[in-house]
């Protein structure tokens, strides 16, 4: 089964992923979507002014860039009548992104539109809690003297106790647990070891040195310049030296006692911005547009919260059976690395007869996913997750693997926080 409507890939660019150091990065969300855009419009034959639309995932934008997706638009020069808008879907906002300007384009609302995600973690907020926010209300309404020395007096040490926004948001309310929990949870099911998140992990910082070297990223990865004359070209959070020796030192970050889960095999706090160019035939046509790829279909899937890194699973088998595919049809897989734990966990998941039975009420396993087609320039462990750009560089990186291997078909897949997954079926032009 096919879109009677195709909607075409014409290019994509991101920035060099950024790992976030314990302090705000030198880029703000708009900032980096700003500079994936430039390229990536400046380099194609159309005029920022005939964009239909821009949309952009960001899970955290800051609070002076509310709806991002407008701001960008406004940024890079597409005129007062282009619209923005912003979406947000956790670890997928990106992805979600490219589905609706699919999704309207295939209506017929939009023929060319800019989409992607953007996302500065390390600029996430540090809040004030409850008792705080209370203390400056009753200063705020007090109106004398003797009012304003009667509510400052009760200010408390423990006031001062700050919210981290960003791990606030990596937790999931309804089930407490915080991600990394989640990715421990899924390891205990499927009996993944320490051993092998930590080579499963220290093979994707070789596999993307190994990328970088052999000029495989290209024209996927544009540089930033920083407004004091630095630049970066490259994603910085590559060990070249990691090894699972060296990853096996670390401790547990997620669970000290018992936990496998550590710093080393999960996806890294990054900075960074994915954008893509969509366009319909007709778009493409007209204006003697090249073409990447297609996007052929997109997938939502939802589960229990308590096992959201399992999400690729259940979007896997449900673009495979709407389209009418094996997994022996794809040629291609980006399963974007939360946890490496929870990678692994999720090709045994595929290939487990009872799970699949019992969660995807199948008659047995969907099939065992071959590594060999998985992920083959590394993944978020080395390059990094930020979380509403990630959607966007799995699928532009699927497309740029298919164009130099011939394949035909990918999929690009992420677990979602909140218990969902994502998954998008893409053929190479």
């Amino acid at each position: 089964m096919q879109e009677s409507t195709p909607v075409y890939v014409v290019d994509g660019v991101r920035t060099p992923f950024l790992k976030a150091r314990g302090r705000p990065g030198p880029f703000s969300a708009s900032d980096l979507a700003v500079a994936a855009g430039r390229p990536l419009l400046s380099r194609n034959p159309i005029e920022r002014t005939e964009l239909d639309e821009v949309i952009l995932g960001c899970a955290m934008p800051s609070v002076d860039e509310a709806n991002i997706g407008r701001i960008v638009a406004l940024r890079l020069g597409c005129g007062k009548s282009v619209p923005g808008w912003t979406v947000m879907r956790n670890c997928a906002s990106a992805m979600q992104a490219l589905d609706s300007a699919r999704v309207n384009i295939i209506t017929g609302r939009a023929s060319l539109v800019l989409a992607g995600g953007t996302e500065a973690m390390s600029r996430a907020p540090v809040l004030y809690g409850p008792k705080m926010v209370e203390w400056l209300a009753d200063m705020q309404a007090a109106k004398t003297p003797a009012q304003r020395a009667k509510a400052f007096f009760k200010l408390r040490p423990g006031h001062f106790a700050p919210v981290i926004g960003l791990l606030r948001g990596l937790s999931d309310p309804m089930v407490g647990l915080s991600m990394g929990q989640t990715a421990e949870i899924v390891a205990h099911r499927f009996g993944v070891t320490r051993e092998q998140m930590d080579a499963y992990a220290a093979r994707s910082h070789h596999r993307l040195a190994a990328a970088i070297d052999a000029g495989h990223l290209g024209d996927e990865v544009a540089t930033v310049y920083g407004p004091d004359g630095s630049y970066h070209e490259h994603d910085d959070g590559l060990r070249r030296d990691s090894s699972p020796e060296k990853l096996a030192t670390l401790r547990p970050f997620f669970d000290r006692d018992v936990g496998l889960v550590t710093p080393g095999n999960s996806s890294q706090v990054t900075d960074g911005a994915a954008l893509l160019l969509l366009a319909s035939g007709e778009a493409v046509e007209q204006r003697k547009l090249p073409v990447l790829g297609r996007i052929v279909g997109c997938e939502w899937a939802a589960l229990d919260p308590a096992e959201m890194g399992l999400g690729p699973v259940h979007a896997i088998a449900q673009v495979l059976d709407r389209h009418g595919l094996t997994l022996d049809d794809i040629d291609y897989f980006e399963i974007n690395e939360a946890f490496a734990g929870q990678v692994i966990g999720c090709i045994e998941a595929l290939a487990s007869d009872a799970y699949c039975r019992e969660e995807l009420g199948r008659d047995g396993a969907v099939g065992r996913i071959d590594e060999d087609k998985l992920n083959i320039d590394g993944g978020a462990v080395a390059i990094g997750h930020p979380v509403g750009a990630s959607g966007a560089r799995v699928a532009l990186h699927a497309l740029n693997v298919l164009k130099r291997t011939g394949g035909r078909y990918a999929i690009a897949t992420l677990c979602i926080g909140g218990g969902q997954g994502g998954a998008m079926l893409l053929e190479r032009a």
